[in-house]
């Protein structure tokens, strides 16, 4: 590609990028690191148009993948539904492996590749279906209900999916007031709580699963930022512990906070959850400010440019993420169930 080509695509990258600050990112974003990424997403993409590929990335991916590259950014359930709407051959979802399972039960005829070195997820791989099925002998009367972060092996094991935007209202409308909750159980504890608010009276077993980055927030460092911040909203993700969350303003997805902070008039905020989020609305929202730290997750960061290029030139047998069929067709059923509750 020429270089007035290139130099304008790393104009194009600066002008998104150069607002994430270093404390949300472990890449600097200056003007030359841009040239560099230039000809990496000038080659991904001419190989998207000559693949007949689309892109999703996890809000939580580097901010690069986000403002080069991606079609749709998102957390996993709208990317998911995303990959259903698009006529492309090929998706490539820079997440962890549990979400491209998902995009390839909602897209069986579609190619799904994976474009992360590493993409387990301490939440998602807390729990197997094996274990699942033991808990259900051990608990027959209880309804399973599963985080969507879980694998597909998991949710075949599940009778309904949930998802962190939608979890209080299809737990509370489950006809039965015994539920085992899994993976996740500061959620989980959430949930009851949240539930006791509006008088619904369910027992709600859990397991004993965490992600590792929401786990690590300190309620006493909300404190103190609070009280050197007056006015500052606190953002939270529902995987935080119950500290966290009864400290919050809000509690919800990542693309609930976005809506929240779109749609605000303040203009400081505390998000806690994946420092992505931090960086994507930094880069949305100049006009707003954003304090505090975040906790990065080394998953989410394992994908890179390098690797969605690797994919699409020669993806290698590990990158392509599919499901045995009677897999499928048992957590297909147990998201279905999720759509029936939370938009009937």
């Amino acid at each position: 590609m020429e270089k007035e080509a290139l130099d304008a695509i790393a104009d194009e990258l600066y002008g998104k990028l150069a607002g994430v600050s270093a404390s949300v990112s472990p890449c600097l974003y200056d003007r030359a690191a841009c040239e560099r990424m230039a000809p990496l997403v000038a080659r991904i993409r001419e190989l998207k148009r000559e693949r007949n590929a689309t892109i999703l990335a996890h809000t939580y991916t580097g901010s690069e993948i986000v403002a080069g590259v991606a079609d749709f950014t998102g957390d996993s359930y709208m990317l998911s539904k995303r990959a259903s709407e698009t006529e492309s051959d090929v998706i490539v979802f820079a997440a962890v492996r549990f979400m491209a399972e998902t995009a390839k039960l909602l897209n069986p005829t579609k190619r799904v590749l994976l474009p992360a070195t590493d993409g387990r997820c301490s939440l998602a791989d807390s729990i197997t279906a094996e274990q699942v099925a033991e808990l259900r002998k051990a608990h027959p009367d209880h309804v399973f209900v599963c985080y969507i972060n879980t694998t597909a092996a998991v949710k075949a094991q599940c009778d309904v999916c949930v998802t962190s935007g939608n979890v209080f209202k299809v737990v509370e409308r489950i006809p039965s007031d015994k539920i085992f909750f899994l993976p996740d159980r500061l959620m989980g504890q959430n949930l009851r709580n949240e539930l006791a608010k509006r008088g619904v009276k369910k027992e709600i077993l859990t397991s004993d699963g965490a992600c590792h980055v929401h786990e690590s927030y300190d309620p006493e460092l909300l404190d103190f930022l609070r009280m050197r911040n007056p006015g500052l909203k606190v953002l939270s993700h529902p995987e935080c512990s119950e500290e966290i969350a009864e400290r919050s303003d809000v509690v919800g997805s990542t693309e609930q906070m976005l809506r929240y902070i779109a749609g605000s008039c303040d203009d400081r905020f505390m998000l806690l959850t994946e420092c992505g989020l931090a960086a994507r609305v930094q880069c949305e929202y100049p006009g707003k400010t954003f304090v505090g730290s975040c906790q990065m997750c080394r998953y989410m960061k394992s994908n890179s440019l390098e690797g969605i290029l690797r994919v699409l030139e020669n993806p290698a047998p590990g990158d392509e993420v599919t499901v045995p069929a009677d897999v499928a067709e048992r957590a297909l059923a147990c998201i279905r169930k999720m759509f029936e509750l939370a938009e009937g």
